[in-house]
Parts: C-alpha cells; sequence; structure tokens
C-alpha cells in the first residue's frame, strides 16, 4: 500500500491532524500509487496514460482547480513540493470542491524524487518555447509539466524537460493562467491520443 511519512507529507501540504484549518480536509490522503501502480477501486480509469505534474504549486486556488480538472478526465497527478500553501486551506477546498476526494494524486518530496519515480516524456509548458501546442505531437503516457504561477521552472527543470509547448497569445500578453492553460493543453493532448474518457457526458440537468 503507498503512503507518505506524516512529516514528508506535512512538509509540502501542512498539517493533516485535528489543527488542518479545514476538518474535512484532515482526512483526505493522495489516493495515487508509484508510477506503474493500479488505481484504487472506484477511482476513474486513467484511460490515455497521461499525467499532469506541478511543480512547486504557490497558489492554492489554482491547485484545487487542476485537481479537479484532473479528477474529472480521469487523469492522475503528481505534486512536486514544496508547496507555496498550507494543503488545508480554503480557498483549495473551494476550488477543488468534492471533487478532491475523487482525484489520484502523488506527491513528490522533490524534483529528484519525482524524477526517481520515472515519469514518462516530460512536455513543460512554457511561454519559452517556439513550438504551439496544437502542433504537437502528443503520445500516450506524456507527462504535462506546470511551473509555479510566479516564476515558472527553474533553468535545471527547463532543460530537463523532454519537449516544450507554448500557447499563442496576443502581442503584449505576459501570460495564461496555468490551471486554464492546463485545460487548454490537456484538452488537445487527450484529443490527439484518444484519451478522453469514454462515454463520461455530464447527467441531464447537473451542472456542478
Amino acid at each position: 500500500m503507498w503512503g507518505i511519512p506524516p512529516l514528508m507529507w506535512q512538509a509540502c501540504f501542512g498539517t493533516i491532524n485535528g489543527n488542518c484549518p479545514d476538518r474535512k480536509l484532515a482526512n483526505l490522503r493522495p489516493r495515487g500509487r508509484r508510477y506503474g501502480g493500479l488505481t484504487q477501486a472506484g477511482d476513474p480509469p486513467n484511460v490515455g496514460g497521461m499525467r499532469l505534474a506541478l511543480y512547486q504549486p504557490d497558489i492554492a486556488p489554482n491547485v484545487g482547480t487542476l485537481l479537479r480538472l484532473a479528477a474529472c478526465l480521469g487523469v492522475p497527478a503528481d505534486i512536486i513540493q514544496p508547496c507555496g500553501f498550507p494543503f488545508g486551506s480554503r480557498a483549495l477546498r473551494r476550488s477543488g470542491m468534492d471533487y478532491l476526494e475523487h482525484a489520484d494524486y502523488t506527491a513528490h518530496a522533490s524534483w529528484e524524487s519525482f524524477l526517481d519515480a520515472g515519469p514518462g516524456r516530460l512536455v513543460l509548458l512554457t511561454t519559452r518555447a517556439d513550438t504551439a501546442y496544437t502542433a504537437f505531437s502528443f503520445a500516450p503516457g506524456d507527462v504535462l509539466l506546470l511551473g509555479r504561477e510566479s516564476a515558472g521552472v527553474p533553468g535545471d527543470v527547463h532543460r530537463r524537460a523532454d519537449a516544450r509547448v507554448s500557447i499563442p497569445m496576443a502581442p503584449g500578453m505576459r501570460s495564461i493562467n496555468v490551471a486554464v492553460a492546463a485545460g487548454m493543453v490537456l484538452g488537445e493532448a487527450l484529443r490527439q491520443t484518444g484519451g478522453f474518457p469514454a462515454g463520461g457526458f455530464p447527467e441531464a440537468g447537473k451542472n456542478r
């Protein structure tokens, strides 16, 4: 059974006991396991083999939105420590809602431990890329790597990526919100690889 030592978990996400700011989050644990392992019973299948990787995320609402996206599309996520907020943040719960309970995600103590886990081809989303994501050929098993909202990724992480893609923007614009960018690129990657959940249409009358 995969798990994270309490001190390691606290280093990234903050308290996990009764002192957690949101007691509903105090019992929340990562549902994923190491690469190659099976998801827990009841988790959505990862049909296309795609993953999202969040490098040292620093804004809780964005992480909540990304985990909600991952849960809805059946895509596992990797959270690379350290993070810039406590996991018990109410902002995370507000943006992720009850979808957090269905997200399949794995926390890694560092960039090095993430690499040791043996990820697939790393495709970095960055403004410093000459290839538009719509012109890139994605493959099942790709890991879409997202940098920090405030600073992106450092040079060594940028160089370690196997490929780099960007989203074309209007002149003078700096960047797109990381969660919005992830949704755009992940959607294209799943379209290309046939990775969308089969028959996964919302029930009539339900908009949340």
